[in-house]
């Protein structure tokens, strides 16, 4: 009986996502290289050094399926597949790149009275045409329609409770699962907030934001979104079959 030849595509298309954006991106690798030469070729594309890398593989419908941990095995050795996605964890802790945070950047700021005596200043222009914040009537309508949407948060707000078990679905995020751990203001942004402890490590924190405790959990695991993002309900842990192993 002749032998039965198996052949495997050589490359794969993967969505890859990282801790340290909110970006997903599609890229083709070759199944031929080391999850080490792996690492160095996702530092284009996530910004984390390989080194302080953590690389999770979930399927193509975002269950989690392994860690890839094993720096000299080939890629091809896991069951990666098309449309399966690489999320790339942040070891250092540095979080988002530096040059997302513009906040830190020193910029120059014309004293308010020195900006009004600028006769061909956008303000200026603005006052002018009674435009943006100096025309009255339109300001009263956008005034209207946040104390609507803040009305409409409070409701989702009051929906929800510490303990409950949530699904988060952020736009252009896979969608998480986690226990609500604290629901309502905050001190570093207007409105209501709901913090999350996640089941896996997707978050930005341990529940402190700016110094201020919030909840209690591990780095990484907290998190902090607007209600209308989360749906409580009957969502248990997923079991990935991380204690098959001992």
């Amino acid at each position: 009986m002749d032998g039965v030849t198996v052949i495997t595509n050589p490359t794969v298309s993967v969505r890859v996502t990282s801790t340290a954006n909110s970006f997903e991106a599609l890229r083709r690798f070759n199944r031929g290289i080391t999850i080490a030469e792996f690492k160095c070729k996702l530092e284009l594309v996530v910004g984390i050094q390989a080194s302080c890398m953590d690389l999770q593989l979930f399927s193509s419908t975002d269950a989690f399926l392994q860690k890839l941990d094993d720096n000299e095995a080939l890629m091809g050795s896991y069951p990666v597949d098309d449309n399966c996605r690489i999320h790339v964890i942040d070891k250092s802790g540095s979080g988002s790149g530096g040059f997302e945070d513009l906040s830190a950047v020193e910029k120059f700021q014309l004293p308010d009275e020195a900006y009004d005596k600028r006769s061909e200043s956008v303000r200026s222009f603005l006052k002018k045409n009674k435009a943006g914040r100096f025309n009255e009537e339109k300001a009263a309508q956008k005034e209207e329609l946040q104390v609507q949407r803040d009305a409409e948060e409070k409701l989702l707000a009051e929906a929800l409770a510490p303990g409950l078990r949530c699904e988060v679905q952020l736009m252009g995020q896979p969608t998480r699962r986690g226990t609500v751990m604290y629901v309502g203001n905050t001190e570093f942004k207007p409105g209501y907030w709901v913090g999350v402890k996640y089941d896996e490590p997707l978050g930005k924190h341990d529940g402190s934001v700016n110094g201020k405790q919030y909840f209690q959990c591990q780095p990484k695991y907290g998190a902090f979104v607007k209600p209308q993002f989360v749906t409580v309900g009957d969502f248990p842990e997923e079991d990935f079959g991380l204690n098959d192993e001992m």
